[in-house]
């Protein structure tokens, strides 16, 4: 496999709009109903890279097979030290180990960046594939949230995971090497 893992690009947008309109038609891992356009899309990518966040694509053979970025937590400012990670890959070739080595890419950008801790907002706590991959890169359970989304005709949980960044809580925060 001749996987690159590189920043996303703004060409990469159609593909990576591809993977996740499959997972929110197909899946739990977001809870929207409609996919957006890949002009959506676009325009939330650019809005994640505007306010100083990591985006990756994941490229194999010239076709992209996977995306993950990091975005804020919650819009206080006293979370501006932890980022939530998204990452998503393409139906065929999940379990090859693709979103272990965007999750890793992105955690490590996120280090270099100075963010401190990282948490994952796993839709639905059957989704073993997500749970697996967060605690295979370090993430932690630290929440439970039963029955708190509805999608599929069916009440979903909420699977949140946490991983320490960097010196994570043990020293106090630096300046974020970003636009935030």
């Amino acid at each position: 496999m001749n996987l690159i893992i590189r920043p996303s690009r703004d060409e990469d947008a159609p593909a990576m709009a591809a993977i996740y309109g499959t997972s929110v038609a197909n899946e739990t891992a977001s809870w929207e109903y409609a996919a957006p356009s890949v002009i959506e899309f676009a325009r939330r990518r650019t809005e994640v890279l505007a306010n100083g966040f990591p985006y990756f694509a994941g490229e194999q053979d010239g076709r992209i097979v996977g995306y993950s970025y990091a975005s804020a937590y919650r819009a206080r400012i006293g979370y501006r030290f932890v980022v939530e990670d998204s990452v998503y890959v393409l139906n065929e070739m999940k379990g090859r180990g693709i979103g272990k080595k965007l999750l890793m890419t992105l955690i490590d950008e996120c280090v270099r960046r100075g963010y401190r801790q990282m948490v994952a907002v796993i839709g639905d706590s059957t989704n073993l594939g997500s749970i697996k991959l967060h605690e295979a890169c370090g993430f932690e359970h630290v929440a439970l949230f039963k029955g708190i989304g509805f999608k599929f005709d069916r009440w979903l949980d909420s699977v949140q995971m946490q991983r320490a960044l960097g010196e994570g809580s043990s020293t106090p925060p630096k300046k974020i090497s970003s636009v935030r």
